[in-house]
């Protein structure tokens, strides 16, 4: 045997003792995958004493990476505190009185089956928030998980074309990874985060690879199944019971009867201009001026401006667009700023066109 193989014999085999310790240090991982993967390094192990071990240990390496990052007992506490729920809720969306006041009682319902000694996940029907772009589904939802003193992670589903997206491939194929579900725990480093599947109307348009889509979705939404998830690339009951489930909309048209069963609709309706116009200056305004690096003072906007500026293109549901406006402007000032050429900036009738998005 050459000086190159011995080197490479030896590294394969540093590797190897480095991914045995990378096993034992795996918290809360369960006694029969880690039988799994003892058996797996053991034949890794023989394989290399005689030099044929290249693709399968790549392969085995990047599989016990992925299943070290698998939260499998981390977890964070809830806080079940419908005064502080009210406060968050008003502090992060105006108006929306009976959405809120809906999310409250869904809260409720939780804190008296937990305080019972139930399962207030399996017992609570998972919220699908239905309405149009910008009116707030994705931020009520990260309001619900800081109430719940949870982590967030959201999954665009109008990007899953198919189900393997959803479940992963098996690690057997090449450049194989879990499917969005156990990524998302893998972000959150937690397994009870609260995650939002976004748009799930959008979700591929094939009518029969929707309908699978949709089937994976009723399992992973069921607390009958969904316990026992099973990922093909872990390849491994993943326990997803205690994950908080939100689902979002545009429409219901294309969601599938089984899966709407499952579901409690919340609509969520459009904001008016007075409603855009308290948002705007209490909510959006100050936190874009800090974002583009402004303090108090260097831009004031005359209070007869403020319907122009809420509707510069015409009517739109949400917000969205409203904070793009007010992003162009605050862009426009930090620019006069920094060029020297002004200190302050005050919007007029006269001026307003300027700053406003072409």
């Amino acid at each position: 045997m050459t000086k190159n193989n011995d080197n490479q014999q030896d590294f394969i085999f540093e590797e190897l003792g480095t991914l045995s310790k990378k096993v034992d240090s795996i918290v809360g991982l369960p006694i029969i995958l880690e039988d799994r993967l003892r058996q797996m390094l053991a034949r890794l192990n023989r394989m290399a004493k005689l030099g044929n071990y290249s693709s399968e240990f790549d392969t085995l390496s990047r599989y016990i990476e992925t299943i070290s990052t698998v939260p499998w007992s981390a977890k964070t506490e809830d806080k079940l505190d419908l005064t502080q729920a009210r406060k968050v809720l008003d502090a992060s969306h105006y108006g929306m009185d009976s959405v809120k006041e809906r999310i409250l009682e869904y809260l409720a319902t939780m804190t008296l089956i937990s305080r019972r000694g139930g399962d207030m996940i399996a017992k609570s029907p998972v919220l699908l928030f239905v309405g149009l772009q910008g009116v707030g589904k994705t931020t009520l939802s990260k309001s619900i998980a800081e109430v719940l003193g949870r982590k967030f992670v959201r999954i665009a589903m109008g990007g899953i074309g198919s189900t393997l997206e959803i479940r992963g491939k098996s690690k057997s194929f090449p450049q194989a990874d879990p499917g969005q579900i156990v990524k998302a725990l893998i972000s959150a480093k937690v397994r009870n985060p609260v995650i939002l599947l976004d748009e799930i109307e959008k979700a591929s348009g094939e009518r029969g690879l929707l309908q699978d889509i949709m089937a994976v979705l009723l399992e992973i939404l069921d607390p009958n199944q969904n316990y026992n998830f099973r990922d093909h690339y872990i390849d491994f009951p993943t326990n997803l019971s205690e994950v908080l489930f939100i689902c979002s909309a545009n429409n219901t048209g294309t969601i599938s009867a089984a899966l709407m069963d499952r579901m409690e609709v919340i609509k969520m309706p459009s904001y008016t201009d007075q409603e855009k116009i308290v948002i705007s200056k209490d909510y959006l305004l100050p936190e874009i001026m800090e974002r583009s690096g402004l303090i108090d003072g260097e831009l004031v906007i005359e209070e007869s401006l403020w319907p122009g500026i809420v509707r510069p293109f015409g009517f739109d549901s949400g917000i969205r667009s409203l904070g793009r406006t007010l992003e162009a402007v605050c862009r426009k000032v930090a620019k006069q700023i920094v060029e020297g050429s002004a200190k302050q900036v005050i919007l007029t009738e006269e001026n307003l066109k300027y700053y406003l998005p072409q």
